[in-house]
């Protein structure tokens, strides 16, 4: 699944059981060198492989071929994920601040899908204008429900979201996204294939690979944890993390996840401390669902719920974003720290967690030109940074009224 070398790379999506000797053609701007596509079998999503374009072209020939070189031969496993369909009724919450434009593309893809039963929660954190409410009145006949929320930040909105869904399901997306048409069908079959799930996450895809930085993100940042299913829980932990159950990114990330309503409120909803808008910039949706897997619960990922993802493509927004990203992280590690019980468990697996450290920064060195990631001492500084944070947004959380949710089960408060 190597990526373009360069960009820009155009980005799309076919099926390998497409039948014809021009199904699978593609002609686009013949200013792109290659294409990077999403293959599925049938409706279920196998992988992701780079084709080279020619004056924009490849033919169908040449794009069966990068499928059975990049991704083997069908061996039919894919229709053992086929599941069966759920009208289950599902609460989307999308929190968001300033971004209409943004918020307009995101909140189109999730009414086009295809579950019979979506209610969509926009929550508008510290509005700067009406801009947002506007956006969500546009959808308002397709089930779309506009809150404002007078405190900023992305846990606070999540909160705000979960405490406005009046159905079992709920899933959360981001305003710089767009979900797959069955992405809603495919989380409530999912959860009522397997009752005991109490969070399910899925791919994050590189919706366009236009700049370098775009190009980048998508090596570097590997939200996409591939097209297998994967469980997780403490009964049953996996063979390849050797830090499980503190793995940033194992589970999944924000963009693209969906729980229990009962189970999210048990173990006290999103830190306010954390993620976007909060001192800390991030690490909410990592804390979260390490607090799941603590508390008992099984959270899986699953390939066929996928939602495309519009990366920073300018060397400011990226590098913005990877700070955001480094002081989440030291905000995370932080909360682990102050926890007696998960501090001493995660003390444990320190020296492979700082091996992990050193693949990440590796990765994000070959991520190519557009990689904005500043030196280590940078990254380290950012980290330390997000654990002071952390601190001072804890203390101003609970100060405000916010939840700031123990992680070992037990301690669940405010």
């Amino acid at each position: 699944m190597e990526l373009p070398q360069r960009a820009p790379a155009w980005v799309g999506q076919v099926d390998r059981r497409a039948e014809g000797p021009e199904a699978l053609d593609l002609s686009v701007d013949p200013r792109y060198l290659a294409a990077r596509l999403l293959v599925t079998a049938g409706e279920v999503p196998v992988g992701l492989i780079t084709v080279g374009l020619t004056g924009g072209r490849a033919t169908t020939s040449t794009v069966r071929a990068a499928i059975e070189a990049q991704l083997g031969p069908e061996t039919g496993a894919g229709s053992a994920t086929t599941l069966p369909g759920s009208e289950e009724p599902l609460t989307v919450v999308i929190a968001t601040r300033g971004r209409a434009e943004s918020l307009r593309t995101s909140l189109a893809a999730v009414v086009a899908g295809d579950h019979p039963a979506v209610t969509v929660v926009v929550v508008d954190n510290d509005p700067v204008d009406d801009s947002t409410r506007l956006v969500a009145e546009e959808f308002a006949e397709q089930g779309v429900v506009y809150v404002r929320e007078a405190r900023r930040g992305l846990s606070v909105g999540r909160n705000r979201g979960l405490r406005e869904a009046a159905t079992a399901l709920v899933a959360f997306t981001d305003d710089d996204t767009e979900v797959d048409r069955r992405w809603a069908s495919r989380i409530a079959a999912v959860f009522a294939a397997e009752p005991q799930l109490a969070c399910v996450s899925g791919p994050v895809i590189g919706a366009r690979l236009e700049t370098e930085e775009e190009l980048a993100a998508e090596r570097a940042l590997v939200w996409n944890r591939g097209f297998e299913a994967r469980r997780y829980s403490l009964a049953h932990p996996p063979e390849d993390s050797a830090i499980f159950p503190f793995s940033p990114g194992l589970f999944g990330i924000g963009a693209n996840f969906a729980v229990r309503a009962d189970v999210a409120r048990e173990v006290g909803g999103f830190d306010e401390a954390l993620g976007a808008g909060a001192p800390t910039r991030g690490g909410e949706d990592c804390e979260f669902m390490v607090r799941l897997v603590l508390g008992g619960h099984e959270v899986g990922y699953d390939p066929g719920a996928f939602v495309w993802h519009h990366h920073r493509s300018s060397p400011e927004e990226l590098r913005n974003q990877l700070r955001g990203y480094s002081m989440g992280l030291g905000g995370f590690l932080t909360k682990i720290a102050l926890d007696p019980k998960a501090g001493l468990m995660a003390a444990r697996r320190l020296p492979a967690a700082v091996a992990r450290f050193r693949q990440i920064g590796d990765r994000e060195a070959t991520a190519g030109e557009g990689m904005a990631a500043g030196s280590l001492r940078e990254r380290i500084t950012w980290i330390a940074d997000g654990g002071t944070a952390y601190v001072r947004g804890r203390r101003a959380a609970r100060r405000s009224g916010g939840r700031v949710p123990r992680l070992s089960p037990g301690q669940v408060g405010r």
